[in-house]
């Protein structure tokens, strides 16, 4: 089962990779922030690969990587050991009985949480200046 089937709001990233978007393994985490209203976790993350036809904005200003912020509200449980400042890790979306559970994996890292919902609440796209997933033109660091 692919992660995007257990969002509310799949349809703005299966658009912008043309209906598969990428697995979330190898996933750079750039911020996990709880918040009380709903309660909700929210997890910044840059995808593995960038589009093969990305949307012509992102085209025109040399983008090369993908980040998304997946929003899980209705916040039952969480649990997280360590941190870091450069984590890459594995994060899947699993379905059960309460919900839908979030696992992101690394090394340095590790966070397990429960939610009633899950749904994508920003994507965005930038010129990864290190070379993102998908460099061939690297750059100053920018956003839309």
């Amino acid at each position: 089962m692919r992660w995007t089937s257990l969002l509310h709001n799949p349809e703005g990233i299966t658009a912008v990779y043309q209906g598969t978007p990428p697995d979330l393994r190898s996933v750079r985490l750039h911020e996990a922030a709880l918040m009380t209203e709903g309660p909700t976790l929210k997890l910044r993350l840059d995808l593995p690969a960038y589009p093969a036809r990305p949307p012509r904005k992102w085209a025109d200003q040399k983008f090369n990587t993908v980040q998304v912020e997946i929003s899980f509200s209705g916040l039952h449980s969480i649990s997280l050991t360590g941190f870091a400042t450069d984590i890459t890790a594995d994060v899947s979306l699993t379905e059960g009985e309460a919900g839908i559970t979030v696992n992101v994996a690394s090394p340095v890292f590790r966070l397990q949480a429960n939610s009633t919902t899950a749904l994508i609440s920003r994507v965005t796209a930038y010129a990864d200046e290190h070379g993102g997933p998908g460099a061939d033109a690297p750059g100053p660091r920018t956003t839309a």
